[in-house]
């Protein structure tokens, strides 16, 4: 009995596992088939697979978006099937005679009988290429411009896997350029990617079709470009297009040349005493002409009354007819992940092709120009003025510990007051939580507001490149609190969490407030408590990393089989109705414009520059076109074009084309029939939830105890 139970399960409750002489447990047939590592999930739904590469990824900025750098090296011992015809029989044979150790080369030759040839044992290799005929078929070298597909683990969401084309290039990596980071998740210190060559034409088509990179811009979790600038092409963007950039002709030509802009040179800015070129003119010969938009730059302090043209930081952006007028361009005009943006209009307006071809060139434009320029951020940058460093003295030393000082001798004396539902010890320590989060905070905008533009730190924060005030406060004010679990540092012996204090100690200090600042250094008891804050963060991500994960997982087995019908309703795998349309509009967010389907306006206004004046079409006419549109569009979008329409005053022919083309780009964002939508919904939730941190900086006030946050609370919701 014992053994036919073993046999069957060897994880059985309350009996001993059968076991090998070795001692270790035998692995039988239960085990054999469940789990990640079981039958079903390794071998069955997921497998190992030929003509895949994998190496480690360097940026390349001066690829093309949707290409790939493969080393020779693999292009060289992966394949491609091409079919010989009568139109690339040279170029075949061509490559037969190069055989397999020459690039470009072939490995096999397929005869029409199945008859497969290898051509690294073939001395004459002359005599093969001379008998090569239509209907062969040459197992070749991976060369330019094939289609493969290109992978990073773990694969959170559909852009992980993209189609690029191959560019074969010398050394050992595959190269990225950098604007394909973000959907990828992929940086480069030491990731590795998964490289998949397509074998049929059918595959080959399907990854054209439905993979390239330009078609994943824009994403389906918030609708806004995935694919955009990031890090220094902030940066560089923000110092290339401020107002007291002027170019000579020299590094105007250079910086056009790299950007590979064909056109004539636009009229000097400054034509005395030499000329001189903006750079907004040298930018705007990369915005699609006639294109008109507006938006607030990251650059933009949130000031009380908008100045809007007279901005002191130039961070209301203005293109009027292709032609950057005012503002910077930074992170909200060009950079990743970012909705309404430059990139996004582009998008929407001129479609993928057009996003793509001006994220090429202005990513090409800009690491020229900052190569020209320099960007350094250096030591002496941390230093803050004598004046302000004895503010933030006086505020973290002088003014909070006074205050926390109060809150100790009232909670000796008893008459500290209570807050509701909470412990006279913990009222206190919420109260000098309060008083620390606010000093620091203090002390971390004086240093920001200490800081001038010629800074890098502030340039990259406030273009949106990089990092925030509070990286900058902490390298040159205060660390700043140090917590564990959200509370200060309270562990230890003998109600001390170091001997350096006396106990029961609860000034700042002795509870893990970091007063010096990254620039000066730590002593070594705040060093001390700044390693116990950093051993939490690293424990936290990896538990995290696998919550989210599970958590994704189960959201996909319980959504995986919804699906668009042709009559676009949403259903399950027994044609049962889950939903009319699909998120009640039918809308694919990844297609639509910040959810809506049309922007009505946006469409009229350009329709209105295109057109010019003319005659405005009675209201009548504008009625009897509307009705006839009824059935194509939604009684929502009728009445907004119908309220639009009315303000505009277009002419016959301009209400015709805006009804038409509002029909046309109803249509294009309607999400596709077969779409997986539940998958689509599972992923857009796992991938921020993998990505999102738990560590919530306490700032304000007094939360109740018990409330979850982060990804904790979002398994709860789930």
């Amino acid at each position: 009995q014992y053994h036919v139970t073993t046999y069957f399960n060897n994880e059985a409750s309350g009996i001993p596992p059968a076991r090998h002489r070795s001692g270790r447990a035998l692995k039988t047939l239960s085990q054999r088939l469940k789990g990640k590592e079981g039958r079903f999930r390794s071998n069955l739904s997921g497998k190992r697979v030929d003509f895949s590469a994998r190496t480690v990824i360097t940026p390349d900025p001066n690829l093309d978006i949707n290409e790939v750098g493969v080393p020779l090296e693999i292009a060289m011992r992966l394949t491609v099937p091409e079919k010989v015809t009568l139109w690339n029989l040279e170029r075949m044979r061509e490559l037969v005679r190069n055989g397999p150790d020459k690039y470009p080369g072939a490995l096999y030759i397929v005869r029409p009988d199945g008859k497969r040839v290898r051509l690294e044992f073939v001395t004459d290799r002359e005599k093969v290429a001379e008998a090569l005929e239509p209907g062969f078929i040459v197992e070749r070298h991976l060369c330019d411009g094939d289609i493969v597909i290109f992978n990073r683990q773990p694969s959170l969401h559909r852009m992980s896997i993209m189609a690029h084309y191959v560019k074969v290039l010398p050394y050992k990596t595959f190269r990225l350029h950098l604007c394909v980071c973000p959907p990828y998740n992929a940086d480069f210190d030491g990731d590795e990617m998964n490289l998949h060559v397509p074998q049929s034409e059918e595959a080959q088509t399907e990854a054209r079709l439905l993979m390239q990179v330009q078609d994943h811009i824009l994403s389906p979790r918030f609708g806004g470009p995935i694919i955009g600038a990031i890090r220094d092409f902030v940066t560089a963007a923000y110092l290339f297009t401020r107002k007291s950039n002027l170019l000579t002709k020299k590094e105007v030509c250079e910086l056009l040349v790299s950007a590979g802009y064909e056109g004539p040179l636009p009229e000097p800015a400054i034509k005395e005493p030499e000329p001189r070129w903006t750079g907004k003119q040298i930018f705007s010969l990369f915005i699609p002409p006639g294109m008109n938009y507006t938006l607030k730059a990251s650059f933009c302090r949130k000031c009380d009354v908008c100045l809007k043209e007279n901005c002191k930081y130039d961070a209301y952006v203005v293109i009027k007819n292709g032609v950057l007028e005012r503002g910077v361009i930074d992170k909200n005009a060009i950079g990743a992940e970012k909705s309404e943006s430059l990139l996004h209009r582009i998008i929407k307006d001129y479609g993928t092709q057009a996003g793509r071809t001006f994220l090429n060139k202005i990513s090409k434009l800009l690491t020229k120009f900052i190569t020209m320029r320099g960007f350094t951020y250096s030591y002496d940058e941390l230093e803050l003025s004598p004046e302000v460093k004895e503010k933030i003295k006086k505020i973290i030393h002088k003014d909070a510990e006074k205050r926390i000082q109060g809150f100790i001798e009232a909670l000796q004396k008893g008459t500290l007051e209570r807050l509701p539902g909470q412990s006279l010890i913990d009222s206190f320590e919420i109260y000098v939580m309060n008083e620390l989060s606010l000093a620091e905070k203090e002390a971390w905008e004086m240093a920001d507001s200490d800081l001038d533009l010629t800074n890098a730190g502030i340039l990259m924060t406030r273009s949106g490149a990089r990092g925030s005030i509070i990286n900058i406060g902490q390298m040159t004010a205060c660390l700043g609190q140090q917590s564990v679990r959200g509370k200060r540092i309270m562990r230890g012996y003998l109600e001390r969490a170091l001997p350096h204090f006396k106990i029961g100690d609860s000034t700042p200090k002795a509870r893990g407030f970091v007063y010096s600042s990254f620039r000066d250094g730590l002593d070594p008891v705040e060093f001390f408590f700044h390693a116990m804050g950093g051993r939490e963060g690293l424990v936290d991500t990896a538990v995290r990393t696998q919550q989210s994960g599970y958590m994704q997982r189960r959201l996909i087995n319980a959504m995986e089989h919804l699906h668009v019908e042709y009559d676009g309703t949403v259903r399950g795998p027994l044609g049962e109705i889950i939903q009319f349309r699909y998120g009640e509009d039918g809308v694919d967010p990844a297609k639509s414009d910040h959810g809506k389907a049309v922007n009505v306006g946006r469409l009229i206004d350009r329709i209105k520059l295109m057109m010019g004046a003319g005659e405005p079409a009675p209201k009548s006419y504008i009625e009897e076109r509307l009705k006839e549109a009824e059935d194509k569009l939604t009684p929502l979008l009728i009445e907004e074009l119908r309220k639009t329409l009315y303000k505009a005053e277009l002419s016959r022919e301009g209400v015709d084309l805006a009804i038409r083309q509002t029909i046309e780009n109803y249509r294009m964002a309607l999400v596709e029939p077969g779409e997986a939508i539940g998958i689509v919904a599972a992923q857009s939730i796992g991938e921020p939830g993998t990505q999102m941190t738990l560590r919530t900086f306490h700032y304000a006030g007094v939360r109740e105890q018990n409330v979850t946050i982060g990804l904790p609370r979002l398994i709860e919701i789930v």
